[in-house]
């Protein structure tokens, strides 16, 4: 009897210390402050655009967007962007952001037919006023390229357009 007494004590013991300590919080990526979050304005300047390197004025695009990325580790983060152009892409930290969307009937074929493009944004935090690169995210600096695939509209050779971008962090 005494035994039972013994171990129903412990046990009420062990469970009112349990109690007490409560459930950790929900586990949720930290900010390494890396994120890549928020809303931009971006500009792709077509003023000093580039068709397969040959400079070819394009049209200016300015677009709003809105970014949402998780982070793991210092180096390792990934998301989505969301542009009110009405597209959806992905976006990935490595060495430098990576924004990707596939563009169907990009690029007209002679024969009436079309042919995906495939842009990236290649981008880097950068600070205008020192001008080198950062690591934040609040002015961004990079690459907007976007080309066919090899082989499309009957051309052994992709399109390749390339503009030089920027973006400017307007909301966290």
């Amino acid at each position: 009897m005494r035994a039972s007494r013994v171990i129903g004590g412990v046990a009420a013991t062990v469970v009112t210390v349990m109690g007490s300590l409560g459930l950790p919080p929900s586990a949720r990526a930290s900010n390494f402050g890396m994120e890549f979050d928020g809303t931009y304005v971006v500009k792709s300047d077509g003023e000093w655009a580039k068709t397969n390197d040959v400079f070819i004025d394009e049209q200016t695009v300015v677009e709003t967007w809105t970014v949402r990325t998780d982070c793991v580790s210092p180096i390792e983060c990934s998301g989505e962007v969301t542009s009110d152009h009405g597209w959806t892409g992905s976006v990935k930290l490595d060495d430098f952001w990576y924004v990707r969307r596939d563009i169907p009937n990009w690029m007209p074929c002679p024969d009436g037919t079309f042919a995906t493009g495939h842009q990236l944004y290649l981008l880097y935090g950068f600070d205008p006023a020192m001008t080198q690169r950062v690591t934040t995210t609040d002015f961004m600096a990079g690459r907007n390229v976007t080309k066919s695939d090899s082989g499309a509209c009957g051309v052994n050779k992709p399109k390749v357009i390339e503009l030089p971008v920027s973006l400017q962090r307007v909301a966290r």
